[in-house]
């Protein structure tokens, strides 16, 4: 199996559950209709192998007539890439991140952290688009942003290796897996894991194969810096690429060890962490562990998003262009 050339995807709201198939030119600049090689993206992945390059191939000179007629392409009009998903798994691959959240719990970092991902399941029935508020109950849930970077993979054997798994990335995606951080703890002391701490999980509208990322990408990691603002000023930009303890083809084989997954999964790194306090913060909870770490008394430290504020998550290459799109959202409370 090898993977597709460089392709730039997107999902158009249409009014169905999954939304209709873009292709986006290199520029990301415009899109066109798909729909007689494949009418939704999952429908693509399950074909990955026969429909990729027929995608590809409509980049080239044969096919410019497809082109001429061409929209201007409109993160407004887009739904997540995948809008639900067979399965959504996210690690921890970040020791930084690691270090900082489990001194937020009082707790050791767990045994073997750097033997083996840490992973976790998460709810991948309903995805959310960049523009697409978040919606919470109750501020006092303590709501928090976590930029990430993830991968959705074409069908993956059980027991394949690292090196294996990377060839099975199809494609890389920007999310906001947002979290209800004063719901985790209740949650985990009952000894089973999350869920209603883990809302519904917002998308960047453009997924890209890792070739389209040329040489950001390599040893199965995003090689870019992922910068986060909170009602329009600066929060970080942690370089997603640096200071992991896996990279994605070592969390797939582990997902994989003892099941085959399907066509579509998303696996994502988990939040983005370097140990520079320079590079700032992908997510609040980060923040607020090193203000405590500095002394800053409890009722001083940086609140979680609350009504009305506006997150935005970005990725740019050397050249300024955006590379995933923005996911640009408000936070709700409904």
């Amino acid at each position: 199996m090898t993977q597709a050339p460089a392709l730039k995807l997107a999902t158009r709201r249409d009014g169905s559950r999954d939304g209709q198939l873009m292709l986006l030119s290199p520029s990301g600049s415009h899109w066109v209709p798909v729909t007689d090689i494949a009418p939704t993206l999952q429908s693509l992945l399950d074909a990955w192998v026969d429909q990729a390059p027929r995608l590809a191939a409509l980049h080239t000179p044969a096919h410019a007539q497809r082109w001429l007629n061409a929209e201007p392409f409109d993160a407004q009009q887009c739904m997540a890439p995948l809008p639900r998903a067979f399965q959504w798994a996210d690690a921890s691959v970040y020791r930084n991140h690691a270090r900082l959240i489990y001194q937020w719990r009082q707790e050791p970092i767990p045994p073997r952290y750097e033997d083996e991902p840490l992973v976790y399941q998460g709810g991948s029935d309903v995805m959310l688009s960049g523009t697409q508020d978040i919606v919470a109950r109750d501020a006092a849930h303590g709501i928090d942003l976590e930029a990430e970077i993830a991968v959705i993979t074409t069908d993956v054997p059980m027991g394949v290796s690292a090196d294996q798994a990377l060839v099975h990335i199809a494609l890389v995606v920007l999310l906001n897996d947002v979290s209800l951080r004063n719901l985790i703890p209740g949650e985990l002391s009952r000894g089973f894991g999350f869920y209603q701490s883990k809302p519904a999980t917002s998308f960047a509208p453009i997924a890209v194969t890792p070739h389209a990322l040329g040489a950001n990408w390599h040893h199965g990691m995003l090689h870019l810096k992922v910068h986060t603002a909170i009602n329009g000023e600066w929060f970080g930009s942690p370089n997603a690429g640096e200071e992991t303890v896996f990279h994605f083809g070592q969390v797939i084989a582990h997902l994989a060890r003892t099941r085959a997954l399907c066509a579509g999964s998303i696996i994502g790194a988990g939040t983005i962490s370097n140990a520079s306090t320079e590079a700032g913060n992908a997510c609040i909870t980060e923040a607020r562990v090193r203000q405590m770490l500095q002394g800053v008394p409890e009722d001083q430290l940086r609140p979680y998003l609350r009504d009305g504020d506006r997150v935005r998550i970005e990725v740019l290459d050397a050249s300024g262009q955006s590379i995933f799109g923005a996911i640009d959202q408000a936070v709700k409370i409904a």
